[in-house]
């Protein structure tokens, strides 16, 4: 028993204690030691080698790079970042081997810059690359912001420009084999209540697709709960899946914020016991108007410090959500709109409270 504790760190220490406190008759309930011994079984479930690590790195970072001003293209063009900008921003991320790995969310102009940026300035970073998949279907009934249905010309429209941001991710993965580590296809596209749904059977043939055409491992981004509830055949197409989880979103506070992480994974791990495991996505906000109570730069240095101390532990790749603040996203007339804050920097490249012991002069 000893051995299998000193495995487990010490978050899920705090995860038995809490199941023990919630025992009105603990003492005294011979079934205790079998539930804790059940839920040291399943954490250690979640143990993968290092081989399973992408380009061997745990702490990696999810870079999109939009400063004010800025933002991807809303129906009216985009305003990427600078060339300039992007050189500034992988050397702040990468100073000091800081972060080795970062995630992208498209094959579009600003991402195909920032592998460029890497390669032409010679920086020591590695991209998984997206394939951002727009609507190949109408979800008006199931999202909250689409207000009526997205017309049969909008849908025709979006597959052939999905296909073209494919054709695009393959030909950067193989001009730049040395930077891409993998290729994500698709973010968030299969959850029922996002504003890009795409079929699953789609989604798996766009897959196929790339893995035929690179030599990178090919994986699919999507929430927890939709990987342990529907992701068999997709995970059987994938070289690993790629897992968000967000606590805070689901009314989490910092106490049990790991609790309900290390949760997800399992639930996760007990659905797709073969699977190799990513967390593509997971952060705290600082800043949120929605749970002011919740956010804070105290409570996102505990939850990096957690998180990554456990993906280390465990041999997870985990992209922290995320860089650098972006105040183009969510309600622009509520500045201290949560989807805003999510950076380790804000939108000016001050480092918050989580970085300050690696980046005091951006403090």
């Amino acid at each position: 028993m000893k051995m299998i504790l000193k495995k487990l760190n010490l978050l899920f220490g705090i995860m038995l204690l809490s199941s023990i406190i919630a025992c009105n008759s603990g003492k005294n309930d011979p079934n205790e030691n079998d539930d804790n011994k059940q839920a040291v079984e399943d954490v250690d479930s979640l143990q993968q080698n290092k081989d399973d690590l992408l380009s061997g790195i745990t702490r990696a970072i999810c870079y999109s790079g939009f400063r004010t001003g800025q933002h991807p293209d809303r129906g009216d063009g985009a305003v990427n970042p600078s060339y300039e900008e992007i050189v500034e921003d992988l050397n702040i991320l990468s100073r000091n081997g800081n972060f080795k790995l970062i995630r992208v969310y498209d094959s579009g102009t600003n991402s195909e810059m920032v592998v460029k940026a890497i390669s032409e300035n010679n920086i020591d970073i590695k991209v998984m690359l997206g394939i951002w998949l727009k609507a190949e279907l109408s979800n008006h009934e199931k999202c909250g912001w689409l207000n009526e249905p997205i017309s049969d010309d909008v849908l025709a429209a979006n597959k052939v420009e999905n296909l073209k941001e494919i054709e695009t991710a393959i030909n950067l993965s193989n001009k730049f084999s040395d930077i891409i580590v993998a290729v994500n296809v698709g973010n968030e596209a299969l959850v029922e209540w996002n504003d890009h749904l795409m079929n699953t059977d789609t989604v798996i043939s766009y897959v196929k697709n790339v893995k035929a055409l690179i030599k990178q491992p090919v994986t699919v981004a999507e929430n927890y709960a939709w990987w342990a509830d529907h992701g068999k055949e997709l995970a059987n197409a994938v070289d690993f899946i790629s897992v968000h989880t967000y606590p805070l979103w689901e009314g989490k506070d910092i106490d049990t914020a790991m609790i309900f992480t290390i949760e997800n994974l399992m639930r996760v791990r007990r659905a797709l016991p073969e699977s190799k495991i990513v967390i593509s996505e997971a952060g705290w906000t600082d800043v949120a108007s929605e749970f002011a109570e919740r956010a804070s730069e105290d409570k996102q240095l505990q939850y990096y410090n957690d998180l990554m101390k456990f993906a280390e532990e465990k041999n997870i790749t985990t992209f922290f959500f995320e860089a650098f603040d972006e105040d183009w996203k969510g309600n622009p007339d509520n500045p201290m709109g949560a989807e805003k804050h999510w950076g380790l920097f804000t939108v000016d490249r001050k480092a918050k409270k989580v970085m300050h012991e690696l980046y005091p002069d951006l403090k």
